[in-house]
């Protein structure tokens, strides 16, 4: 009976040590996720900035740039799934643009929005690559910690020369 009474509450507490880890991962996944969609969020807002200086670019440019009108409302009413194709479209198409027939002021205002686009991609893809890092482990995927959230996608285009 002796080594009854020591087995019992020595795996009581091994019980309850591994529930309070799993909540504890299961509390850093739900703030990998609230990141990741933070970082989406500021993703978003940059190349919707970098758009509407891109159709003020258009609109200075006259008739050289319906071309990148076109693509900067393209890249602005992309579905998520097809936004990497336009907004690569339209980071060509800026880079093609010579700055320096552009006002100083409007060329510094698109510089900074693709810096901007630049910093929020590159956090938002940080956040998907440390969401997926503990997606990936085991106890997340044996206990299902994740529940039904879907499974967080890089945002890859080309980066422009800034």
């Amino acid at each position: 009976m002796t080594w009854l009474a020591w087995l019992i509450p020595l795996l009581a507490a091994i019980v309850v040590l591994g529930g309070l880890f799993l909540v504890a991962t299961a509390n850093r996944l739900d703030r990998l996720h609230v990141r990741m969609d933070a970082g989406w969020a500021a993703l978003d807002a940059a190349l919707a900035r970098r758009a509407v200086v891109a159709r003020a670019v258009a609109a200075l440019l006259d008739g050289t740039g319906p071309g990148l009108h076109a693509a900067a409302e393209r890249a602005e009413r992309a579905s998520r799934a097809e936004r990497e194709a336009d907004e690569n479209e339209l980071t060509l198409r800026l880079g093609a643009i010579d700055r320096t027939t552009l006002p100083p002021v409007l060329a510094e205002e698109l510089t900074d929005a693709e810096h901007r686009v630049v910093i929020a991609r590159r956090v938002h893809n940080d956040a998907v690559r440390d969401t997926l890092a503990l997606r990936r482990r085991r106890k997340v995927r044996y206990f299902r910690l994740a529940g039904t959230a879907p499974l967080p996608e890089y945002f890859e285009f080309a980066e422009p020369d800034v």
